[in-house]
């Protein structure tokens, strides 16, 4: 048998049934051939079960009506031409052999005039699957295991409640396309040919709609074929059916056969995966019509050419059908067609190609819808943060979205699930921070937030926080490890937390990072009980005075910094409760840090033994250094074991004390004070730039008033020289400010100071005063390992 191509073919065959007078073989063969002499044609009937009466029985042909096993001529789509007798077409297939695709596709599109009817296929495609994956009637181990695999996909998925639906109004069609597909097969028409009139039949449904009508009429061609090989050899009505049409027969040539239908399952599946990127479009569309589809979104659509996927779709299943018919009509003679073989390996290629390509524009336009998605719920966050509402549910129902219809806060004191309904009207201070916030943070807030709800009478308890963790998933795949640090970190938190991640939409995480923005260091961001932001980030202010800045808004930083002055009382805190015992008994008190344990013994003995002569009660509290690592762990041992000072023993406590003063310095900057005239800023900043060094350093103070400070080598030459100063040391009252004096005056013009900062804290002002020499410093890029 000679191989044809279908685009190329220009033999025309012509039959004539009025003129079939001879008899014998002739007349038998001749009605082999044309069953279907007097069938009605399919296109001049509109597919309409509500606007068609179907046609009396002798004018339908039945779905069993298949030509006989036993002729020797192929029914074969690729050997004839059918144009002469469509006259209604606006050109034939011939056209197309001298013309590029956009001319075809042209003509393709001519025959497209939707109703505006929308049919959810879906269901019609999911029965369909079922049927050509169970219906392979050969498959080999490799292939059965894909169609089982298949299969158990399928039955994985609940079935379509709009199934019924759906077949009301397409089952008549199907029946319809069906017939028409075994007429055109048994005119022999080519495969072109007979797709176009296909599509002239189905002109008034959508693209998805006319694919899912052909392939369920192709589908049940193949069911047929697929449950009559399955069950001859075990149901006698199969069997004698089956030896009508020579299966038996057919069925002993199991390698070719293996073949042709491994490759006809492959087309089959492509066909399926493109069928449902179809479907994926129109989805995308009618999702989209109660909404303005954006210009661009449009264009992109545009650019997926869904007639054309639809076209080699359906000219695929007829393929396929011709294939089968054409087995089923002249049997093993059939099984080893190369122009078939041809067909399919041209046909599986192409749609491969096809499938690429709407999956590809698919991703663009769900990138797209997603982009719109967000700006819209982005916009909307910004409105409802802007707008006064009577309470805070709509703003955090943005921000913290159920899913699945869950409870979508976790309670950390009661450990369990809970609605944001336990916020309503509340103060409610979000805290920002990655899974990876450290363990001093969380222990400080802990102790605060504990503090606090002590007596939950008072004002300042009137808040809660809720934990919003960042965890953007599409630079990082959420894995089995960072879900198990996320419920280490939300297990260790006593107030409530988002229940999971996933319940932070994009849009969410967009706002946190550029209208909040949150870069690495956590933060609290204070909504008000009508839901409107009063602080973008309180961790300075709650850092600095505990629940007695709340409702930690901007008005009452301002405020309590009025109050405000520089005294050791600020500095000092609560890292060592001896301090305000010391205050309250009018001693001196000295705090020092650095890392230099040989200074620390020199600084320690000669301002000792100052202390003594004197006659001053002095008492040293060593503060280590920002990051007390393990050389600050081994100083504390060596300074307890010699006696040297007062230690901080919890290594948290120091942490705690560099970053407390390094909220200040960010507080204060961002007060309408200028830096040049800010005592108290230039104190912190001075504090700061002593522990960029590694040398030691001092603060000296008596009550709540009298302060001094000075580096490390300039302090301990200050008190080796006593014996220069001692006369204007008279008692306690006039110790610091000899001190100071003397310090003052050691001062030397030679000098470099650093301040360092983390980057990632936020606002960082261009003109910061030296703490040394008060001129501007300048500023420089530095990266800086905090380990030992």
């Amino acid at each position: 048998m000679t191989s044809v191509n279908p685009l190329n073919e220009k033999v025309s065959m012509t039959t004539n049934s009025t003129n079939n007078t001879s008899s014998g073989s002739s007349d038998v063969a001749a009605n082999r051939m044309h069953p279907m002499s007097n069938h009605i044609n399919p296109l001049n009937v509109q597919i309409n079960p509500h606007s068609v009466v179907k046609p009396a029985s002798h004018d339908t042909i039945p779905a069993t009506a298949v030509p006989a096993a036993h002729h020797t001529t192929p029914i074969n789509p690729q050997t004839s031409n059918l144009a002469a007798r469509l006259p209604h077409r606006r050109g034939d297939h011939r056209m197309f052999l001298a013309s590029d695709d956009n001319t075809m596709m042209k003509h393709i599109e001519e025959t497209h005039i939707p109703d505006g009817r929308d049919f959810d296929v879906k269901p019609l495609v999911h029965i369909i699957e079922d049927i050509v994956h169970r219906a392979t009637p050969i498959a080999g181990h490799v292939h059965e295991a894909k169609v089982q695999a298949h299969l158990q996909a399928l039955d994985e998925k609940a079935p379509h409640s709009g199934l019924t639906e759906i077949l009301y109004y397409l089952a008549y069609p199907i029946q319809r396309i069906k017939v028409e597909l075994i007429s055109k097969c048994a005119k022999k028409e080519d495969a072109h040919s007979t797709t176009m009139s296909l599509l002239h039949s189905l002109t008034t449904y959508a693209w998805d709609t006319k694919v899912a009508i052909t392939f369920a009429a192709f589908a049940q061609l193949y069911g047929e074929f697929g449950l009559l090989v399955h069950q001859y050899t075990t149901n006698p009505l199969a069997k004698s059916v089956a030896i009508i049409m020579e299966l038996p027969e057919i069925m002993t040539h199991q390698d070719v056969l293996k073949q042709k239908f491994d490759a006809i399952h492959d087309l089959i599946d492509k066909m399926l995966d493109v069928t449902k990127c179809i479907i994926e479009f129109r989805d995308v569309q009618s999702s989209h019509s109660q909404h303005v589809i954006t210009q661009e979104l449009e264009m992109l659509i545009n650019t997926a050419h869904i007639s054309t996927a639809a076209y080699w779709t359906m000219r695929a299943a007829v393929m396929c059908a011709a294939m089968i018919l054409n087995l089923i009509a002249i049997g093993h003679e059939q099984i080893s067609s190369t122009s078939e073989a041809w067909e399919i390996s041209n046909l599986a290629h192409k749609l491969a190609n096809i499938l690429d390509h709407l999956r590809k524009v698919l991703n663009l336009c769900h990138q797209k819808i997603e982009e719109k998605r967000q700006y819209d719920a982005f916009e909307a966050i910004l409105r409802l943060l802007r707008t006064p509402q009577l309470d805070n549910m709509k703003i955090l129902s943005m921000l913290i979205h159920s899913r699945d219809d869950q409870l979508p806060l976790f309670d950390g004191t009661h450990k369990r699930r809970v609605s944001l309904d336990v916020l309503r009207r509340k103060h409610v201070l979000l805290l920002i921070s990655d899974l990876d916030i450290a363990s001093e943070e969380l222990f400080v807030l802990h102790h605060m937030y504990d503090e606090s709800k002590t007596q939950p009478n008072r004002p300042e308890s009137n808040y809660d926080v809720v934990w919003m963790p960042v965890v953007d998933k599409r630079l990082t795949p959420w894995t089995e490890a960072k879900q198990m640090k996320f419920e280490e970190v939300q297990a260790s938190m006593p107030w409530y937390s988002v229940a999971h991640p996933s319940m932070m939409d994009p849009a969410v995480l967009r706002c946190i990072k550029e209208v909040w923005g949150f870069k690495k260091k956590p933060q609290l961001v204070v909504l008000d009980p009508q839901g409107k932001e009063s602080n973008n980030n309180a961790y300075h202010i709650l850092w600095i005075w505990g629940s007695l800045a709340f409702p930690f808004t901007k008005a009452r930083e301002t405020a309590l910094w009025k109050e405000q002055t520089w005294n050791i009382e600020l500095l000092a805190d609560s890292i060592d409760q001896n301090v305000f015992t010391w205050i309250s008994e009018g001693k001196c008190i000295c705090l020092y840090g650095g890392e230099d344990i040989e200074w620390i013994r020199s600084f320690t003995s000669a301002t000792r033994a100052v202390a003594n002569a004197a006659r001053v009660p002095l008492e040293m509290l060593y503060v280590g250094k920002k990051n007390p690592k393990e050389r600050i762990r081994k100083n504390n041992s060596i300074i307890q074991i010699e006696n040297l000072s007062h230690v901080v023993q919890d290594q948290t406590l120091i942490w705690f004390f560099w970053e407390r003063l390094e909220s200040m310095w960010h507080s204060r900057t961002q007060q309408d004070i200028p830096g040049e005239t800010d005592p108290i800023l230039q104190e912190i900043v001075t504090i700061l730039s002593y522990d960029g060094s590694d040398l030691g350093w001092a603060v000296f103070s008596r009550g709540l008033v009298e302060m001094t400070r000075g580096k490390g080598d300039l302090i301990v030459q200050v008190m080796k020289g006593f014996d220069r100063w001692r006369n204007e040391v008279s008692d306690i009252t006039t110790f610091v400010p000899a001190l100071d004096r003397q310090l003052r005056d050691l001062h030397s013009p030679h000098h470099c100071t650093r301040l360092i900062l983390p980057s990632t804290t936020g606002h960082v002002p261009e003109r910061v005063i030296c703490a040394e020499c008060s001129r501007p410093m300048e500023k420089f890029i530095m990266y800086r390992c905090c380990t030992d």
